[in-house]
């Protein structure tokens, strides 16, 4: 007998997953397919380095999963999802040893900042008071506020570049935090928007914390499948899909991938000139990573960097600033800006008692070839002395190797597209419904539709409610 689902989802990452559950709780049926062996997409967790440590592949810092409208709706805990929280959320050394930290509370956060102390929290409390109407408005596709004044007040601040943002502040402490929260938009700092990115990490880790995943990121996605197969949807594996012919039948198909794999599954039936904006699409700066299994805990100069989930190295805002334009025009780094992840701190299961794992990467040119993993550890060393003979074994992923490992990555970019302000809700193509495409009963659903990168569940969620109201109302 031929199979058959009123939905499909192609992609098990966590938007794929959040689309196939977004359905589910509708009473329909729903198959996930995906390509690899194992499921997640970018939540997937392996011992990449030696037996007993085990390392997340893409993500592995969770504020979205504990803040996203999504994921807090959703009843994980009792799926096996744990989340546990850092002593310190984020720290960022400077030179001279010392570093400023983003702690839970903001006054704490403000004594590590000395004149910019008052200022910090002028800026930051109000929007931790409204954080889940921010994150209810922003994470998702353009549309009416449904809280105008609250929308309005943060617009102001977020539309503004982070370059512009930090001139609020006098010295290094506040601009070198706001510069390390603000680079994960993969941007130039001096772009419009990337001040936004740095308020809705920072109000994130006042409000929520950024933890991890009990066990490994691949934890998340495995308690979203838990949920999904409660609710009578299933998840099969090692099914790729090359085409439309290959899915079963159904009324209405999610795909959790990029543009270029829409084009190159579905690129005969779509109209030329659909086809000529999804070519269009721009891919940013990718990242070259490292996982290492370590002797003992990293020797940071900085107590703050010793009990932090997270540590940004790269020096001062114009440090960072300079090292992300370099990148962006597509050239080398020296002393990149890089993003570092201690989550055997908070999680012992982790690795063998005594030993820790280390998560970390820098940005690159997209498909940038040259091996980054010197760098990144020069710049481990600058702020832990003895960082290097800890080093038991490492395992690198190169863009290249990212994309392999994950197709919607191309060269490496694990937004799944570049995220400014010209193409951050008109992704992939100007449309009024950006989830929909031409051919009916067919969406996108992954990052490379509003709101763009990060363990959020929204693109999927909002791909699949798209669906609903056409096909199921």
């Amino acid at each position: 007998m031929t199979e058959s689902f009123d939905a499909v989802v192609v992609g098990s990452g966590p938007n794929g997953l959040a689309a196939a559950i977004t359905l589910a709780q509708k009473g329909l049926s729903v198959q996930v397919m995906e390509a690899e062996p194992t499921m997640g997409g970018g939540t997937r967790s392996a011992e990449l380095t030696l037996p007993g440590f085990v390392h997340d592949i893409c993500s592995a810092i969770h504020p979205l999963a504990l803040g996203s409208p999504f994921f807090r709706t959703l009843p994980l805990d009792a799926h096996g999802l744990e989340l546990l929280q850092p002593k310190v959320a984020l720290a960022h050394p400077l030179d001279g040893g010392h570093a400023v930290a983003l702690e839970v509370e903001i006054a704490r956060t403000a004594t590590h900042l000395g004149r910019d102390g008052d200022e910090y929290v002028k800026l930051m409390s109000p929007l931790v008071k409204t954080y889940a109407d921010l994150l209810e408005q922003f994470l998702g596709p353009l549309r009416p506020p449904r809280h105008p004044i609250t929308t309005g007040r943060f617009s102001i601040q977020a539309i503004r570049s982070a370059k512009g943002i930090a001139s609020r502040f006098q010295d290094d402490e506040a601009r070198a935090l706001l510069a390390g929260v603000a680079a994960h938009s993969i941007l130039p700092l001096d772009r419009l928007a990337t001040g936004g990115f740095g308020l809705v990490l920072a109000v994130l880790g006042h409000a929520v914390g950024w933890p991890v995943v009990k066990g490994g990121s691949q934890n998340l996605a495995e308690a979203m499948r838990s949920l999904l197969e409660s609710l009578g949807g299933q998840v099969v594996t090692d099914r790729r899909v090359r085409t439309l012919n290959d899915l079963p039948q159904h009324r209405a198909a999610l795909l959790d991938l990029g543009p270029r794999q829409l084009e190159s599954i579905a690129g005969d039936r779509l109209p030329k000139p659909y086809l000529h904006l999804l070519r269009r699409y721009r891919y940013g700066p990718s990242v070259f990573k490292v996982d290492w299994a370590l002797d003992g805990p990293v020797p940071w100069k900085s107590r703050l960097c010793r009990d932090a989930g997270t540590v940004h190295l790269g020096g001062t805002f114009e440090q960072i600033a300079a090292s992300e334009r370099a990148v962006w025009e597509g050239g080398h780094v020296d002393r990149p800006y890089c993003i570092i992840a201690q989550q055997s701190l908070p999680d012992p299961s982790r690795a063998p008692e005594g030993k820790h794992t280390l998560w970390g990467y820098c940005h690159v040119p997209n498909g940038y070839p040259k091996d980054m993993t010197g760098a990144i550890e020069d710049q481990v060393e600058r702020a832990a002395p003895g960082f290097k003979d800890l080093i038991l074994a490492r395992a690198t992923r190169s863009p290249a190797d990212l994309e392999r490992e994950n197709a919607n990555y191309v060269g490496g970019d694990i937004n799944g597209g570049v995220q400014d302000i010209f193409q951050l809700f008109t992704r992939p193509v100007p449309r009024i419904n950006p989830y929909s495409t031409p051919i009916e009963g067919l969406y996108l659903c992954s990052s490379s539709t509003p709101p763009g990168g990060g363990v959020h569940g929204m693109c999927g969620h909002f791909a699949a409610r798209s669906a609903i109201k056409k096909h199921f109302s």
